[in-house]
């Protein structure tokens, strides 16, 4: 097996690790369980672009349980976890390119060696793996079958693809489903966020003003737990419907620029670029703390620190200090990458066990949209034509159902009584 990670002497580590996260993956153990005995991914070649995290590898374990070949990459050169990569490696038959700290040129080849393997399904986290195979790769599109996305960032750039005509196979959004975007972006981003800034820190978040840049699901989450743990919360956004939410929930809401004034930790979850840019950094009090937990560093405008800070030294890993020529100092955590996944753990077991669901069942799901007698070595044909599609809602409920079960928990159901009622449109006032 071809890979490229850390040391494959840290795999025994790597896979205790793996193992507890499974403790609190019983939704996807249940799907693994299944997937060994009907073998629906039998023959396929799978290039996942994700965060290699022990939570990933219960993935991948579920997707070669199905019968898959398995390629993995990282999706962000900071959130790497080296002994998973090692233990993916020894055990688990997963060729991994993924090494914490990797450059730009090193992602990059990483991500070459995953459509190298040439897959039939793509499976992504920020859409980087689906843009280089169409700039850089088309030659690999006549084979692929489709694709699954996993955050925000990714969706909206799909999306702007379809919009140009520019997508060449079906990619599901498994980040717009229920069960992914409600449960992961809320209350693990949340959750994550706020453990990545208290372990590069370690500042107490009581009393301070936190500034929530985005108050899509992340930004809700961010914000309740902030206010969780005693912090002032304050919102920005563009859009007048959130904003008026977050006002809605009880915290203050203001413009970027303003709200620099009073800001002692900032977090952007926008998935936009330079959002926290000049005009903040000319405003913020001095030591604020900024860190980002969209998908991209371009949220902050790390350029423009760079290149107008009269000096930048490490204070510790992954806390660099920036002093301006006014002798104000901003400090920047995880080089603005996923404050979440690089000065922590990532979102906890029982979050991403969902998550990872939704791929498992998005994979099984393109496989059944193929045409029979379809080839999967090159021109397979789908149902599905180029674009992006929700999952759908079956799978949805199906794994909310699997969820609830593994709580131990149980609802109501209609009656047939209810059903009708429901159905029918002339019972009005009695």
């Amino acid at each position: 097996m071809d890979y490229h990670i850390k040391d494959i002497a840290l795999a025994d580590a790597g896979r205790a690790r793996i193992e507890w996260a499974d403790r609190d993956m019983p939704v996807l153990a249940s799907i693994r369980a299944r997937f060994e005995q009907e073998r629906p991914l039998e023959g396929l070649r799978i290039s996942a672009c994700l965060h290699i995290t022990t939570e990933t590898a219960n993935l991948l374990r579920t997707l070669v349980a199905g019968g898959a070949k398995v390629v993995a990459c990282a999706s962000n050169p900071l959130s790497t976890q080296d002994d998973t990569a090692a233990a993916l490696v020894k055990y688990y038959g997963v060729a991994t390119y993924a090494i914490k700290g990797e450059d730009t040129q090193t992602y990059y080849q990483h991500i070459d060696a995953a459509i190298d393997h040439l897959p039939h399904i793509t499976m992504d986290d920020g859409a980087d793996v689906v843009g280089r195979i169409h700039a850089d790769r088309p030659e690999v599109i006549a084979g692929i079958l489709g694709g699954t996305e996993e955050t925000t960032t990714g969706v909206i750039r799909l999306a702007a693809m379809a919009a140009e005509g520019a997508l060449r196979y079906p990619i599901i959004a498994v980040n717009d489903a229920k069960t992914k975007h409600f449960y992961d972006n809320r209350y693990g981003t949340g959750q994550s966020s706020l453990d990545g800034i208290m372990r590069a820190t370690n500042r107490l978040l009581a009393g301070r003003t936190l500034v929530v840049s985005g108050y899509g699901w992340c930004g809700r989450g961010v914000a309740l737990r902030a206010a969780g743990m005693g912090m002032q919360v304050v919102v920005c956004e563009v859009d007048p419907f959130r904003a008026l939410e977050a006002h809605m929930d009880g915290y203050r809401v203001m413009p970027a620029a303003e709200a620099a004034a009073c800001c002692d930790i900032w977090i952007t979850v926008t998935g936009n670029t330079n959002v926290i840019d000049r005009e903040v950094f000319m405003r913020l009090k001095d030591g604020a703390i900024i860190c980002n937990s969209g998908h991209f560093n371009a949220e902050i405008d790390i350029p423009w620190l760079e290149e107008h800070a009269t000096q930048k030294r490490e204070l510790k890993p992954l806390v660099d200090e920036y002093l301006l020529p006014d002798g104000r100092t901003i400090i920047l955590l995880a080089e603005g990458r996923l404050i979440n996944l690089s000065a922590a753990e990532g979102h906890p077991a029982e979050v991403m066990d969902m998550s990872f669901a939704n791929q498992a069942l998005a994979a099984e799901y393109l496989v059944q949209q193929m045409d029979g007698g379809a080839d999967r070595d090159g021109n397979a044909s789908l149902g599905l034509a180029p674009g992006v599609y929700s999952v759908p809602a079956v799978l949805d409920e199906q794994i909310a159902r699997l969820k609830l079960a593994a709580l131990g928990l149980q609802i109501d159901t209609l009656t047939t009584e209810q059903e009708a009622y429901l159905n029918s449109w002339d019972q009005g006032t009695t």
